[in-house]
Parts: structure tokens; sequence; C-alpha cells
């Protein structure tokens, strides 16, 4: 079949058409031979986006950025991405625009939703964000720090400032005279102590004195080990029960058992003791007086003088 001039390049024109259209979208990373969904999100900042930023999932890509426009009035920005069919998701999903490394490079991640809400479908708008960068991260994290040490800076120049108006010439002058006075004063100080030693190395009897401390330091530690090994528990149990049986010897007294006890508690024994007494006073008595009556001799028989008590003696 003979084709006409003008069939064949109408061909050539339209297959040329067709390869451009499908390198642009290939070169837009959009691949005309798999449908998409689209979806859609506003941001008052693209933060530096893209057509062809890769879309991602949990770090994997799932599509690309297609367009990038200013929203009638120039305040808002829409982004319109795709993503690939099998990845469904809740339309409570966040597409989140965050930093992909040092150099400052944007990227669109989905956060994934799944809270039993409805799938997002092709041409909804999702809900956007956008995630901290490490420049921003930093300078929220120097910005205290920032003013931290600019107020140390501050209290620094009014300490100094104050330090200056203090250090006046006669107060410097005092300052002076006073580390001279404790420069003198450590200079005694080392002074003593070397006479000290030189007293210590030289004395020998404060060697010797300090000898005889250490034999009497040895010789009581030697008295406290002797007191230690001594049964002293023994003994004062002993001394307790001797204390317990006088107590009791004391008590028998006091409630007038046994003889002892009697003659304690009971005047019957004093009273006839003292009446004893004073008839034995009175018995010598009588016989100083009258010694013949109880020593006698006679030849004749003389009649023996009857006994008269004195008036002394009848009291």
């Amino acid at each position: 079949m003979n084709l006409s001039r003008e069939i064949k390049t109408a061909i050539f024109a339209l297959s040329g058409f067709g390869l451009f259209f499908i390198g642009f979208n290939y070169l837009k990373s959009n691949d005309v031979f798999v449908r998409d969904n689209i979806f859609f999100a506003v941001y008052d900042n693209a933060e530096g986006l893209m057509v062809g930023t890769p879309v991602t999932i949990q770090g994997f890509q799932v599509g690309t950025i297609d367009q990038v426009s200013l929203l009638p009035g120039n305040k808002d920005v829409a982004v319109r991405f795709r993503v690939e069919k099998e990845y469904e998701f809740s339309k409570n999903s966040i597409a989140k625009v965050y930093e992909a490394g040092l150099l400052g490079g944007k990227s669109l991640a989905v956060d994934p939703k799944f809270d039993g809400a409805d799938i997002a479908k092709s041409g909804d708008t999702l809900q956007s964000a956008i995630a901290a960068g490490l420049t921003e991260l930093v300078n929220q994290k120097l910005t205290p720090l920032q003013e931290k040490i600019e107020s140390m800076i501050m209290h620094a120049d009014s300490v100094l400032i104050a330090f200056n108006s203090v250090l006046d010439p006669n107060t410097q002058f005092q300052l002076k005279s006073s580390i001279e006075n404790l420069n003198a004063s450590i200079s005694s100080f080392r002074s003593i102590g070397e006479t000290i030693d030189t007293s210590l190395s030289e004395n020998g009897q404060l060697q010797q004195t300090f000898e005889n401390l250490a034999d009497l330091s040895a010789d009581l530690s030697v008295v406290s080990n002797s007191l230690k090994e001594a049964n002293l528990d023994k003994t004062f149990e002993d001394l307790g029960s001797a204390v317990g049986n006088l107590s009791q010897i004391l008590e028998r007294l006091e409630k007038g058992e046994s003889s002892l006890g009697k003659l304690i508690t009971k005047d019957d024994l004093h009273q006839s003791l003292e009446q004893t007494n004073a008839q034995i006073q009175l018995l010598l008595e009588d016989m100083r007086l009258n010694p013949k009556r109880y020593v006698h001799f006679s030849l004749f028989g003389k009649k023996q003088v009857k006994y008269k008590p004195s008036d002394s003696q009848t009291k």
C-alpha cells in the first residue's frame, strides 16, 4: 500500500509529538503508561519544593511531585503529587515537607493514617505540615544558650564595673599591704616549722619522751586486753547475788525473824537486860559496903546484921 506524502508526514508528526510527550513526562518522573492517584496539599511556603521531587512513605519512594503553583492572591502554594495506586491510606493522612539532607534540599513525605476513616481517593486534598529542619532545630537549641551567654556577659560587665569602682587607689594600697602581711606571716610560719624540725632532730630527750609515750600506750593496750579477757561478768553476777542475799537478811531482821531480829525489833529483851544490869549494880554496891555480910568467919557465932538497902539503892 502506497501512502501519500501528506499521510506519511502526518504519521511522522504524530509520532514525534507522542515521543516528545512521553519523554517530557519521563523527565518529570511521570510514567504516562501508569495511572497514579493524584493528591493535593496546600502550604504557606513551598520550602523549595520542585517538580520531580520524590514523594515517600516511611522513607520509600511511592511517587513524585508533578506541579507546584501559587494560588490566587499569592498567599498559599498548591502542590500536586502522584502516588502509585497500590499504596492506600486514610484521607486523614498528612503530606509533610521535610529536610532531606544537610544541604537543605526539601522532600515530601506522606504520613499515612490507618484510623478507620475513608480511604483517600485520587483528587483529594490532604492535610499539610512542614517539619522543622536541621537549621531550625539548631536555632531552637541555640537561642536559649545565646540568651544565657548574653545575660552572663551583661552580668560580668556589671561585676567588672563594680569591681573597678571599688578598687580605688586607697583600696588598692590596702589590698597590697594585706598581701604583703600575708606573705610575711607565711614566712614566719615557715621559720617556725623549720625550728620545730631542728628541735625534733637535735633534742634526744623529746624523742625519748615520745618513745616512753609509745611504751605507755602499749602497756595500756595490754591492760585493756587483760580487762577484756577477765571474767568481769561473773564477778558482777556474784556481787549482785551477795547484795541480794544481804537485802534478804536485812529484810528478815526488820520483820523480827530469828533471835537477832527479835533482839532488834522487840523491847522486852532490852528491858530485861536493863533490869538485870540494875540488880547487878545494886549487888555490887552492897558487897562493897557490907563485905562481911557475904564473907564472914566467927569463932563465937556473932549474929548476922540484917541487910537494909540505902536510899540510893532503893531508887
